[in-house]
């Protein structure tokens, strides 16, 4: 590994300003070199197309986008960017300006760097066993939608995304990239803090989201697990935890989902015939709605989980799809109403959920409104007490836990 002394960039702010001489160091550093920079405003819209390591020495390592483009542009394998304020990128969203951008690169890492009032965070396009970890990254000050994505992953395999913090940022979006490992993130205020489509094989463990749009969304993607992760206070009337759209042969456990308007919806999964879903030992946790389905959605394996403290239990919002076609059993139902007599810690009856005529919320969004005011709730109270036309019977759980210690 070649060192390369940078007496030069000890030049003041104000000369800094006057020319790329970060830029200027890169281009004259050969393959292999460890620039550490010192304290000091840097002019970004640099390239690195070599091999090479980019570390801030202690705090106040700033590199200014100045507003335009891309602050750093990676083209090749093996660069190093660490301890770094990475700032002002450009605003074009069609451009795709980023603090960061790697493409066609592998073996890189990018850590302990600050990413602020740039419009993309970091965006990977094409780039395979890599690190990105313990980052913090925020997107302009600009509406939701107009946020660009705090990370990107894009036809990217086999990576390790630890231990950063997305903070009013719009999605960390993983598009048709496979065999990532995403460990221990943080995100709120985002829109979609984790958005996978077209992925398969990733792992999903450990991280916390809250206060987001949506906590995590699956779409058209199989063979992933999602594990001990956190999802709290997704907001909005369509506000959701955890998200299912045509996936299959997936592992939902351990994950504890709570305040959420929705806390798990599922949508036509599993896709592939012949494939499960399995949904197990999740706590779903004083949402509007613990389990959400739309379309048809049957072969889930729906076991072991803390169903407690929610408003509605079961959600279908699809007529005729077979939600009463999935294996549910062994989970905890706050509102069972059956008994226990030979304390074997299952209920002696089955747990089951039927769809009354006061629901018209389901059909009708603008019924919503009144949601959970007395009026609906005395509604509700009555069409059980005496239901007027033969309820709906979404569901049962055979073998129902009459207590939340497992």
């Amino acid at each position: 590994m070649k060192f390369l002394a940078l007496a030069f960039l000890l030049l003041s702010v104000t000369t800094l300003s006057a020319k790329n001489v970060l830029q200027d160091a890169i281009y004259r550093a050969p393959e292999g070199s460890i620039l550490k920079l010192p304290a000091g405003v840097y002019k970004g819209s640099v390239v690195i197309d070599k091999p090479l390591s980019i570390i801030g020495e202690g705090e106040g390592v700033i590199i200014d986008g100045e507003d335009k483009g891309t602050v750093i542009k990676v083209t090749s394998s093996y660069v190093t960017l660490k301890n770094l304020k990475i700032i002002n990128s450009g605003n074009r969203h069609e451009k795709v300006d980023a603090a960061i951008s790697v493409s066609d690169a592998s073996q890189c890492e990018i850590s302990h760097c600050t990413i602020d009032d740039c419009l993309f965070g970091i965006d990977m396009q094409m780039v395979h066993n890599s690190l990105i970890a313990d980052n913090y990254i925020s997107s302009k000050d600009v509406a939701l939608g107009l946020r660009g994505d705090g990370l990107r992953l894009w036809y990217s395999n086999d990576n390790i995304i630890r231990a950063n913090s997305l903070v009013k940022s719009r999605d960390m979006v993983v598009w048709y990239s496979h065999g990532n490992e995403i460990v221990d993130n943080y995100g709120k205020n985002n829109r979609y803090s984790l958005h996978f489509m077209y992925a398969g094989k990733n792992l999903i463990k450990n991280n916390k989201y809250e206060l987001n749009s949506v906590g995590i969304f699956f779409m058209y993607s199989q063979d992933s697990i999602a594990i001990g992760n956190v999802v709290k206070s997704s907001q909005g009337a369509t506000g959701m935890g955890i998200g299912l759209k045509d996936v299959s042969n997936f592992t939902i456990k351990d994950n504890t989902v709570l305040y959420c308007a929705q806390g798990i919806y599922i949508d036509r999964s599993p896709f592939e015939p012949g494939t499960h879903n399995w949904i197990e030992n999740n706590k779903i946790l004083y949402n509007s709605e613990a389990m959400h389905f739309h379309s048809l959605s049957e072969n889930n394996i729906i076991k072991n989980n803390i169903i407690a403290g929610n408003i509605e239990d079961i959600v279908n919002d699809s007529r005729g799809s077979k939600t009463n076609e999935n294996e549910i059993a062994f989970n905890y139902w706050d509102n069972y109403e059956g008994f226990d007599r030979n304390n074997d810690g299952i209920g002696d009856t089955p747990h089951k959920v039927y769809q009354y005529a006061d629901q018209l919320w389901m059909y009708d969004s603008d019924v919503k409104f009144f949601y959970g005011s007395p009026v609906i709730s005395l509604l509700n109270f009555l069409a059980k007490l005496a239901p007027f036309t033969k309820p709906l019977f979404l569901m049962e759980d055979d073998k129902p836990r009459v207590s939340k210690i497992f």
